[in-house]
Parts: C-alpha cells; sequence; structure tokens
C-alpha cells in the first residue's frame, strides 16, 4: 500500500486518484501518524443504488452515460483553419459582433 503525506496529498491528488481508481489504496499520513485512507469504491457499495435501480427499471430515472464513442467522432472532425497571421481576438470580438479595438 502507498503512503502519502499530507502535503503530497494536497499537492497530488489527481495523481493519488489515479492510482486509486486502477485498484490500489492510498494511506494518508500526518507526521508519520495514519489519519486516513483511500481505497476504490465498488459500484454496490452507494446506498442508494438499489432505490436508483429500481427507479431506473421503472423509466422514471436515466442514469448519465458517456455517449459511446463521443470522442472517437470528436478526433474525425477537421481542424479549424486559421488565417496567416489572423488574430484571435479580433475573431472572438467579430464573432460577439462588437467593434475591434
Amino acid at each position: 500500500m502507498k503512503t502519502a503525506s499530507v502535503t503530497e496529498s494536497k499537492n497530488e491528488l489527481s495523481r493519488l486518484l489515479r492510482r486509486v481508481r486502477a485498484g490500489h489504496s492510498v494511506l494518508i499520513m500526518d507526521r508519520d501518524v495514519p489519519v486516513a485512507r483511500l481505497e476504490p469504491v465498488a459500484g454496490d457499495t452507494i446506498p442508494d443504488a438499489p432505490r436508483l435501480a429500481a427507479l431506473e427499471r421503472q423509466g422514471l430515472l436515466r442514469r448519465n452515460r458517456p455517449a459511446a464513442g463521443m470522442i472517437a467522432r470528436l478526433k474525425q472532425l477537421p481542424a479549424p483553419k486559421v488565417k496567416t497571421g489572423a488574430s484571435a481576438v479580433a475573431a472572438l470580438l467579430a464573432d460577439r459582433g462588437e467593434p475591434g479595438r
């Protein structure tokens, strides 16, 4: 099990959460005293999971799920064409209908 100080936990929380998502546990230490443990959460440990599943089966609830293939479709879009020497600020102002400065 990985250990991390409180300072490391604050500064690198995203990295520690990636480890937890990968199935590892992280023990948080405050001056060499264990104070907390980050562990992966199983889907069935959510207290309202059975109730939410029942509502979903009844058609009263639809859980948010990422659209399948959305990232692949976005990657297929052509990159926007930019004129040489164009100003991003001028383009933004023109898009807003504001006069240039």
